[in-house]
């Protein structure tokens, strides 16, 4: 039996494709088809992936050509996969002719003619409506998102609010923007979804009047302070058709996706606990973050990121919360939270006035991940055991300020007609708004 293994996205599997599949396929008896995932696309670069891996895998399955479908996941995997498989040819696409001659002393490398004036990039650009995002509010986090959406196929950054006009016109001149809007509903006439970045407290109506023209919305995290704020939009975004993503940055970051997947499959056994911290040590104390008017503190200002991983792992279903808070002129300048599972405990310290550590640690039956500080800025992770010699370390690459993945995300759901993303749930960020308005309602709550 002569085996053949060949690699690609398959993104929008097209003809250009199935034809490369079906003269690698001629080559031999046998078809390893290796389909790269998520993961690795977005260290390559590739931020226009409009399939995720799974919708990528089942289409190469449906052409009936490959005989083995497997997931590439890292650098160097090819060679482990060939020998593995005993592969006798690895196939690939002409356009890659040299690239891969290192994989002669592995197996024979054979460059296949591939189907012209049809690619992924073409289809993309072809059936890819750019989407016209609007932004409201000029802040810090809105320079970054400019960056970052320069990154991400697709996005067309068209308009800017805010309620300081001047603010928003020196913004548009340095950062090319045409079009800067005297109110909010201009921005929405010209846009197709809006980036919300304004105060805690905007984010309600804002949400509301965007979601209620049928626009998408890409909202600061917190989302909202309050239940039934949060299960009210997400009705009314589900009832409209369009996309509400709350814009956790940690929550859409590859190796924090991939630290809970590995958690979940039962790598360190069942989660008995977990401990995240964040903190900033803000000097300013005329900053919005310590005016209790616009809810600041710590809480409402950092916890979205620490209670992530809590309700990722162990759900939305928790039996007691109790917070421990150090006050300052009305808001909390450190907060402790403790949250009672029915088989589990978490704690997350929060500080703008208190420095922590700022590392995740959860502990389980079998051993412990353990994410050191920053943990939410996710790029490296250890699993550790009993035996140290079990112990594995991991390693992946954070790119820019991360607002680039929640970015990705949002426009992917928008074109895939999906109304929500896994990575953040609509069940887990209502669940982060109820914990909000406990902490906001003071129940269960100590001074220190």
């Amino acid at each position: 039996m002569v085996k053949v293994i060949t690699y690609g996205t398959y993104d929008l599997l097209h003809q250009g494709h199935i034809n490369l599949l079906r003269r690698a396929k001629e080559l031999g008896d046998y078809l390893i088809v290796g389909v790269t995932n998520d993961r690795f696309d977005r260290e390559r670069g590739k931020l226009n992936v409009r399939n995720n891996v799974l919708e990528r895998v089942e289409a190469v399955k449906a052409t009936g050509l490959a005989d083995l479908v497997l997931i590439e996941d890292y650098v160097g995997q090819k060679i482990d996969d060939i020998q593995k498989y005993e592969a006798d040819i690895f196939a690939i696409g002409s356009d890659w002719i040299g690239q891969f001659d290192y994989l002669e002393e592995f197996c024979k490398v054979v460059y296949l003619p591939r189907t012209e004036g049809i690619s992924s990039t073409r289809l993309r650009l072809e059936t890819q409506d750019t989407v016209n995002i609007g932004i409201v509010g000029v802040g810090r986090i809105a320079n970054r998102f400019i960056t970052e959406a320069g990154f991400v196929s697709g996005v067309n950054v068209c308009t800017i609010f805010d309620s300081d006009i001047d603010i928003a016109s020196s913004f548009a001149v340095e950062h090319k923007i045409p079009i800067v809007c005297h109110d909010y509903e201009a921005l929405l006439s010209e846009s197709d979804a809006v980036y919300i970045a304004t105060p805690h407290l905007s984010h309600y109506t804002y949400i509301k009047q965007a979601l209620c023209v049928h626009k998408h919305v890409l909202c600061e995290t917190p989302l909202v302070l309050h239940y039934d704020q949060a299960v009210e939009l997400y009705e009314l975004a589900k009832k409209q058709g369009v996309v509400l993503m709350e814009a956790n940055k940690t929550a859409h970051c590859p190796a924090f996706n991939h630290l809970m997947v590995m958690i979940k499959s039962g790598v360190i056994g069942d989660v008995v606990d977990i401990e995240a911290s964040l903190s900033k040590l803000l000097s300013n104390r005329k900053l919005r973050e310590f005016d209790p008017s616009q809810a600041g503190g710590s809480m409402c200002e950092l916890g979205s990121y620490p209670l992530l991983p809590i309700i990722k792992l162990l759900g939305t279903e928790y039996m007691d919360l109790f917070f421990y808070s150090r006050m300052e002129n009305g808001v909390d300048i450190y907060t402790k939270g403790v949250i009672h599972y029915s088989k589990a405990v978490c704690s997350f310290r929060l500080g703008l006035g208190v420095k922590t550590e700022g590392d995740l640690i959860v502990s389980g039956t079998h051993g412990y991940a353990y994410v050191p500080a920053p943990w939410w800025k996710t790029d490296y992770f250890e699993l550790r055991y009993e035996d140290q010699n079990d112990n594995k370390k991991f390693f992946y690459k954070w790119d820019g300020a991360g607002l680039r993945y929640e970015l990705q995300e949002f426009i992917s759901c928008i074109y895939n007609h999906r109304l929500s993303t896994v990575r953040l749930r609509t069940s887990e960020s209502i669940s982060m708004a109820k914990i909000m308005q406990q902490f906001l309602e003071r129940r269960n709550f100590i001074e220190i």
